[in-house]
C-alpha cells in the first residue's frame, strides 16, 4: 500500500486538490507570488520579502500594503481559469466583509500585541553540561565546507527522505543526515510499533513514574527504527480552550501539570539517545487560523499575550523542558504578538536562548518558516522540511538562498556557524555518534508505503531506484518488557471515575453470592465506541471518528498495531457460566423493532466519545477543533435512550466516554438510572483491557481529571471560545484573561463546575493529616545574579570563497529536492537592511544563567510534607495534590493579582487498607515566585506568608499551611 496518497493529506495542512494532474496541497491554489521556478530568480538580497508580515513589528505590513497581496492575486489570475477567478473573487469579498474594510486594514499595525526586537541570537555552548558536546561539535563544524553547514540546517524537502523530516549529511566529515519523525504518542507511519495512550491520557495518570516509562519505551522504539529527533512531547496547546483540536496531545490544562509530564517525558526519550522536540512553543492554542493560506487567509491568527502570562502559563512547561536537557525546540504556526514565532526574534532569542539558557537547535513546525534571512537572525536553526513557503516545490527559503546569504553578507558567518554547532552538539549530547546504538544508516522504515520495496524520495519524479526502504523490524518489545505494558498501565490509570454510586466495580461473576438470583446477570454493551468499526487505521492519520475512539487525529496520530475494543475485552473478561453479555455496537441500536435488548439487561454499559485533531483535515463536520463541547455522533442521545430503558428502567447504566477534552453532561449525567461514569481519554492500543480492568475491580481508578468538566461551554469564560470566524485580514486572538484559564477562572468567578480539575474517585477512601511546612531557605525577593556561564566556541567567520558552494560538476539533481547549492558565483553584495533593533545591545535576562534560568530558580526554598492514609478496604493510590496562594502581595504601587489557587506539584502513592504514608514535596524559588514585569524577574513575596494548601483536587483542599 502506498502511503504518499495518504501523505498528502498529511503533516501540518495537507489537503486534497489537484492541479494540472498532480496531487498538491490545497493551500498551495495561490502560486507562490514570492519564488519563480528558477532560483537563479531569486537573491538573498531579498530576505525580508519572502514575507512582509515576518518583521518583528507591523510596520513593516503598511510598508508593504496592500501591493504585495494585489501582486500575488494578478498574478494567479493569469495563470487559473475562469473558475478559479471566481473562487478568488469569493474569497476576497470574504476577506473584505470579515476585515471590516478588508486589505484596507494591513495599512493598519494592530494596537496590541507588539513583539520587540532582540539580537543576535545568543550562542550555544555557555552551559557546562553541554561542554563536551559543543567541544566535539567545534571540531567537527570547523571541517566543514558551506554546502555541508547548509545541509545541516535545512530540510531536503517534503517527501525527499524516508522520514517525515531529513536533513542532508556533511559527507566529508562523517556526520549523518537527520531523521525527525512524528511524533507525541507513538512513531508515525512506522509498523510494528506501539501506539501509546496520548499525552492527555498520561497527564490523567498524575503518575510520574509512568510519565518516565512512556517516555523511555517510546525513545527506544524510534532509536531501534532509526530516528535520530522525535517530535514530541506536546506542551502547547496549554487547553486555554477546552474545545481545541490538539489539547489531546499535550497533558492538560495547567502548566504545572504540562511541565511536570512533559519533562519526564523528555528524560525518558534521551535516556534512549534519541533527540526529543518539545513543541510547539509557543500560543498555538487553536487550530482555526493557525498558518498562512490554511483557512483562505494569507496569514496566520497571531496570540496575543502578556510578558506575565507569557511567563506563568504558557511559557512555564517549556522552561520545565529546557531544565531537563532538551535538546530541539519546535517553534509554532501562528504568530506571537504580530511576529511568526519562527521569525520571533524576543521569543527564540530572548526568551528561550538568553532568558531560559537553551543550548539546542529550535526546528520550524512543517512550513511555519515565513522568512529567509530574517528568521535566521530571528534564532530559528532548522527549516523543516525544507520547502520554504509551499508544499512539495522543493523552492527554500534556505538551502541554495542561505548560501547566498552567507556569500552575500546578508547572514553573518556566526549565526550560520552556532546554527550547524547547535545541531552537532545536540547529536554529540545525546550519544549519536555511538555506532553501537545509531548506525548513520537512518530509518529502516518508509513513511510513504508499507511495501518493502520503493524509493527513498518519493516527492521527486526524478527518483526511479528502487531499494528496500521497509525492513519491518518489530521494536515493540516481548515478554515482560513488552511496551504494551507500559501502555496498558498508562491507559488504565489515565482512566477517572467522576461518578460511582455503588454499581461499580462490577465482578467478572455477576451477582454478588450473598444475593440470590435465578438467572445470570445480564450485560448489555451499546455505542459505536464498543466495537471495532471498520477497524482504527482505516482513515488516513486517524482522520475519521468510527469505532473506539483510541486517539485523535493529525500529525500526532499513529499506526495501531492493534486495538483491543471494550466489548472485545469485556466480553472475555466476564465469566461467561455467570453473566450473558450482549452487545450492541452502534448509537442506533434497534430499540423500537427489538425493545428486549435494552429491557432485559440487569447492566447497560454505554460508551460514547468526542473527537478533533489537526486542522488540515475534517471529520464528521468537525475542521480541527470541536464545534462544541459536546458528545458527537449523538452520543448524548443514546445513554438518555438507555438510561431510561435499561432493565425497563430498573437497571443500572454505566457510561464510559473516550474523549480529547471535557465534555458536557448535564444532559444526562443526573438521570437516576446513570450510576457511574468514566472518562476514559484516549486510551491508544489498550483501550478494552484497561477499561475492563477498571470496571471489573482489577485494577482500583486512580485517575484524576486534568482538565476542569463545566457546566457549559460558557462557564469557562470568553477566553475560552474558539475563534471560528476572522476578526481581521490577520486574525487578532487576545489572551485577556492572562492567568485565568480552566480551574483558575471557575475559581475566580466562583462558578460551581460538573467535575473539578483534579478530581478522580477511587473504590478505597483516604485521610489526610499532620501537613508540615519546614522552610529551606529564607526569603528574599530576586534570585541570586546571573553567572556567566563558560564561554561558547569561537570560529574563524571569514565568508568562505562563492566557489566553494557551487553545484559539482556532473552532479545529477533530483527534481524539487533542496540542495545548498549555487549555479553562480556572481553574488550580489550589501548593504541589507538589517531588522529594526539590530543594533542594540542587549543586556543579559538576570531570569536566566543555565538550562532553565537562573539556576537559583532550582533551589529548594521550602519542604512539604503530609500524612496520607488508606482508611478503605481495598489498596489504592491516591493522587496528592499542592497547590499555592498568594494573598496581598504588592508590587509597583498596587496590589498583583493572583488567581485563588495555583498547582505546584503533585505526588501519587500507593497504599494498601489501613497503611500510612508520608508524602513530601520541594517547593522551588520559581515555584514561590511570580513574574515581575517590571523588574522583568521572578520576584518572591517576602511579606507575610504564603499559603500552601493540599488535598485531592483543585476543590478539595483539605489542609492549610504557610511559609
Amino acid at each position: 500500500m502506498d502511503r504518499r496518497n495518504e501523505a498528502a493529506e498529511s503533516r501540518e495542512g495537507l489537503l486534497r486538490s489537484y492541479d494540472k494532474g498532480e496531487r498538491t496541497p490545497m493551500r498551495m491554489s495561490l502560486e507562490n507570488a514570492y519564488r519563480s521556478d528558477s532560483e537563479s530568480d531569486i537573491d538573498a538580497t531579498d530576505f525580508l520579502d519572502r514575507d512582509p508580515l515576518n518583521h518583528q513589528s507591523q510596520p513593516a505590513v503598511q510598508a508593504y500594503g496592500p501591493s504585495i497581496e494585489l501582486a500575488r492575486l494578478r498574478r494567479s489570475f493569469a495563470r487559473r481559469s475562469k473558475c478559479f477567478f471566481a473562487i478568488l473573487t469569493i474569497l476576497i469579498i470574504f476577506w473584505t466583509v470579515v476585515a471590516g474594510g478588508g486589505f484596507f486594514l494591513y495599512k493598519v499595525a494592530p494596537v496590541d500585541g507588539m513583539s520587540p526586537p532582540w539580537y543576535p541570537t545568543p550562542l550555544g555552548g555557555t552551559s557546562l553540561k553541554w561542554q563536551d558536546s559543543y567541544k566535539k561539535a567545534q571540531a567537527l563544524v570547523e571541517k566543514m565546507t558551506l554546502p555541508e553547514k547548509v545541509n545541516i540546517t535545512t530540510g531536503t524537502g517534503w517527501q525527499m527522505g524516508l522520514a517525515v523530516g531529513n536533513t542532508g549529511p556533511a559527507i566529508h566529515v562523517g556526520f549523518p543526515g537527520l531523521a525527525l519523525q512524528d511524533g507525541p504518542l507513538g512513531l508515525r507511519f512506522a509498523d510494528n510499533a506501539t501506539a501509546f495512550p496520548a499525552g492527555i491520557t498520561v497527564g490523567a495518570t498524575w503518575n510520574k513514574e509512568l510519565m518516565y516509562f512512556r517516555g523511555k519505551a517510546h525513545g527506544m522504539e524510534a532509536r531501534l527504527k532509526g530516528i535520530n529527533v522525535l517530535l514530541g512531547p506536546c506542551v502547547g496547546p496549554l487547553g486555554r480552550m477546552p474545545a481545541g483540536g490538539r489539547n489531546w496531545e499535550g497533558f492538560g490544562a495547567d502548566p504545572v501539570l504540562q511541565g511536570i509530564a512533559g519533562a519526564l517525558t523528555i528524560q525518558g526519550i534521551q535516556e534512549e539517545g534519541i533527540i526529543a522536540t518539545i513543541k510547539h512553543f509557543v500560543g498555538n492554542e487553536q487550530e482555526h487560523f493557525r498558518q498562512s493560506w490554511e483557512w483562505g487567509l494569507p496569514n496566520a491568527i497571531s496570540s496575543n499575550i502578556d510578558d506575565r502570562t507569557l511567563h506563568e502559563m504558557y511559557g512555564w512547561p517549556f522552561q520545565d523542558a529546557v531544565k531537563a536537557g532538551v535538546a530541539s525546540v519546535m517553534c509554532s504556526y501562528q504568530m506571537l504578538n504580530n511576529s511568526y514565532s519562527c521569525g520571533n526574534s524576543k521569543l527564540l532569542n530572548g526568551i528561550l536562548k538568553d532568558e531560559l539558557g537553551f543550548q539546542g537547535f529550535v526546528q520550524s513546525d512543517w512550513l511555519a518558516q515565513r522568512s529567509g534571512v530574517a528568521s535566521a537572525l530571528a534564532g530559528l536553526d532548522m527549516s523543516m522540511p525544507g520547502d520554504g513557503l509551499w508544499w512539495g516545490k522543493g523552492q527554500s527559503l534556505w538551502g541554495p538562498e542561505l548560501s547566498k546569504a552567507v556569500l552575500n553578507g546578508s547572514l553573518p558567518v556566526s549565526r550560520l556557524n552556532d546554527m550547524v554547532t547547535r545541531v552537532v552538539a545536540s547529536w554529540y549530547q545525546l550519544g549519536q555518534d555511538d555506532k553501537s546504538k545509531f548506525d548513520g544508516e537512518g530509518p529502516n522504515f518508509s513513511s510513504w508505503t508499507n511495501d518493502k520495496m520503493g524509493v527513498i524520495n518519493p516527492g521527486s519524479p526524478d527518483d526511479r531506484d528502487q531499494k528496500v526502504v521497509n525492513k519491518f523490524i518489530n521494536v515493540q518489545g516481548s515478554g515482560d518488557e513488552a511496551h504494551s505494558i507500559i501502555a496498558r498501565k498508562v491507559a488504565t490509570e489515565g482512566i477517572v471515575l467522576v461518578k460511582n454510586e455503588g454499581i461499580l466495580p462490577l465482578s467478572k461473576d455477576g451477582w454478588p453470592t450473598s444475593e440470590n438470583h435465578e438467572i445470570n446477570m445480564r450485560v448489555g454493551i451499546f455505542g459505536e465506541d464498543s466495537g471495532a468499526g471498520r477497524g482504527p487505521n482505516v482513515c488516513p492519520d486517524r482522520g475519521c471518528n468510527q469505532g473506539t475512539l483510541g486517539s485523535g487525529w493529525g500529525s500526532g496520530a499513529v499506526e495501531f498495531p492493534y486495538l483491543i475494543t471494550p466489548a472485545e475485552a469485556l466480553l472475555d473478561a466476564f465469566n461467561k457460566d455467570r453473566v450473558y453479555v450482549t452487545n450492541f455496537p452502534s448509537n442506533d441500536p434497534p430499540f423500537k423493532t427489538t425493545p428486549v435488548i435494552l429491557k432485559q439487561q440487569d447492566v447497560c454499559i454505554v460508551f460514547v466519545n468526542a473527537d478533533s485533531g489537526e486542522g488540515y483535515m475534517a471529520a464528521d463536520g468537525i475542521r480541527g477543533d470541536r464545534n462544541d463541547l459536546y458528545i458527537q455522533k449523538d452520543g448524548e442521545g443514546l445513554i438518555v435512550k438507555v438510561a431510561l430503558g435499561c432493565g425497563d428502567g430498573q437497571g443500572s447504566t454505566i457510561v464510559v466516554i473516550h474523549s480529547v477534552g471535557p465534555v458536557i453532561m448535564e444532559g444526562w449525567i443526573d438521570i437516576p438510572g446513570v450510576k457511574a461514569v468514566l472518562m476514559a481519554n484516549l486510551p491508544g492500543q489498550e483501550s478494552g483491557n484497561a477499561i475492563a480492568d477498571i470496571l471489573l475491580g482489577v485494577v482500583n481508578p486512580s485517575g484524576k481529571l486534568p482538565y476542569t468538566i463545566g457546566k457549559s461551554l460558557e462557564d469557562y469564560g470568553p477566553g475560552a471560545k474558539i475563534q471560528y470566524y476572522p476578526n481581521a485580514a490577520i486574525p487578532q486572538q487576545n489572551f485577556s484573561e492572562g492567568l485565568y484559564i480552566d480551574y483558575r477562572h471557575f475559581d475566580k468567578e466562583g462558578i460551581e463546575p460538573r467535575f473539578e480539575f483534579g478530581f478522580g474517585l477511587s473504590y478505597t477512601t483516604f485521610d489526610y493529616s499532620n501537613l508540615v511546612v519546614s522552610p529551606v531557605l529564607p526569603k528574599s525577593s530576586l534570585p541570586a545574579a546571573r553567572t556567566p556561564g563558560i564561554d561558547p566556541p569561537q570560529y574563524d567567520d571569514k565568508i568562505p570563497d562563492a566557489s566553494e558552494a557551487l553545484l559539482p560538476k556532473g552532479f545529477r539533481k533530483l527534481k524539487k529536492f533542496v540542495y545548498p547549492y549555487i549555479t553562480s558565483t556572481s553574488i550580489k553584495k550589501g548593504p541589507y537592511p538589517y531588522p529594526e533593533g539590530y543594533e542594540i545591545k542587549q543586556t543579559p535576562s538576570e531570569a536566566g544563567g543555565d538550562e532553565g534560568g537562573n539556576p537559583d530558580l532550582w533551589n529548594n526554598y521550602a519542604t512539604v510534607s503530609v500524612d496520607i492514609k488508606n482508611t478503605g478496604s481495598v489498596t489504592g493510590k491516591e493522587v496528592v495534590q499542592l497547590y499555592l496562594g498568594f494573598d496581598g502581595v504588592k508590587g509597583e504601587a498596587k496590589e498583583i493579582d493572583f488567581p485563588r489557587s495555583v498547582l505546584r506539584n503533585f505526588e501519587k502513592t500507593e497504599l494498601e487498607s489501613g497503611e500510612k504514608q508520608v508524602v513530601e514535596f520541594n517547593l522551588t524559588r520559581r515555584d514561590l515566585s511570580y513574574w515581575d514585569i517590571v523588574r522583568q524577574n521572578w520576584v518572591m513575596p517576602t511579606e507575610g506568608s504564603i499559603t500552601i494548601k493540599v488535598g485531592s483536587s483543585s476543590r478539595d483542599l483539605k489542609l492549610t499551611g504557610w511559609y
